[in-house]
């Protein structure tokens, strides 16, 4: 176990070595890559908690929901499950349903209900994907960025075999490994944003899909607590 360790350690200096006698467009692409991982990272971590709070809040809020008897119950106490886009979807339909609401205990229209649902929905989504594509473009173009650094690197490092004429793998190795840090970067930049970009749309998906039954389930509620006005309903007002 204490080679290993001492082994890890010597490889661990090596590579800081070989990164602090890198060329000046290494080190440039290295602070590139940095700062793709840096920012990946900070989009991955907050999207990753505000998800897992979304998510219990959402429990909670369609239960609550459930065992509510009428939608102004559950207007007064929405506030309380806010980080769950299900609060949104609510708000947007019972907003619609509120101005619709007559004397008689009836509405107008529960298709103008259900696009304000949409419409709510459709906000939450936005706002749930913003700064997603920087996950994209890291995985994208980090591993290219690598590779512009790895090939530089070795065209500096043919370039200086030929100047010192001293053909040998001695001679030559240092700087291919120099090259190929920036290629490894590249890749460790990328992946993570690869991997969570696809696990964070996933969520979206999700949630998307849960909005969409929750819609159904308040249009139902909707019904429930006020009949649509009918043409028969309009003319004994």
């Amino acid at each position: 176990m204490t080679i290993h360790l001492i082994s890890a350690s010597l490889v661990g200096g090596e590579i800081v070595n070989l990164i602090q006698d890198s060329g000046l467009v290494a080190k440039v692409v290295l602070l590139i890559l940095l700062a793709f991982s840096v920012l990946s990272w900070g989009i991955i971590l907050s999207k990753w908690a505000r998800f897992g709070s979304a998510r219990r809040q959402s429990g909670r809020f369609i239960r609550a929901f459930r065992k509510a008897q009428r939608l102004q119950d559950i207007s007064a106490v929405a506030e309380q499950f806010r980080p769950s886009p299900l609060v949104a979807v609510f708000e947007g339909g019972y907003e619609e349903y509120r101005r619709q609401m007559s004397s008689n205990g009836t509405i107008r229209s529960i298709d103008a209900i259900r696009r304000s649902m949409q419409i709510a929905a459709s906000e939450e989504l936005t706002r749930m994907e913003r700064r997603l594509p920087m996950l994209a473009t890291t995985g994208a173009v980090s591993p290219f960025i690598g590779l512009f650094g790895t090939v530089w690197g070795i065209i500096d490092a043919f370039h200086g075999l030929g100047t010192a004429g001293a053909a040998t793998l001695r001679a030559v190795a240092p700087g291919i490994s120099e090259a190929l840090i920036t290629t490894a970067a590249g890749l460790v930049a990328a992946i993570p944003a690869v991997i969570f970009y696809n696990q964070i749309s996933h969520t979206i998906r999700e949630f998307g899909a849960r909005m969409d039954d929750f819609a159904l389930e308040m249009l139902n509620a909707v019904e429930r607590n006020a009949p649509v006005q009918t043409e028969a309903t309009a003319e004994r007002r």
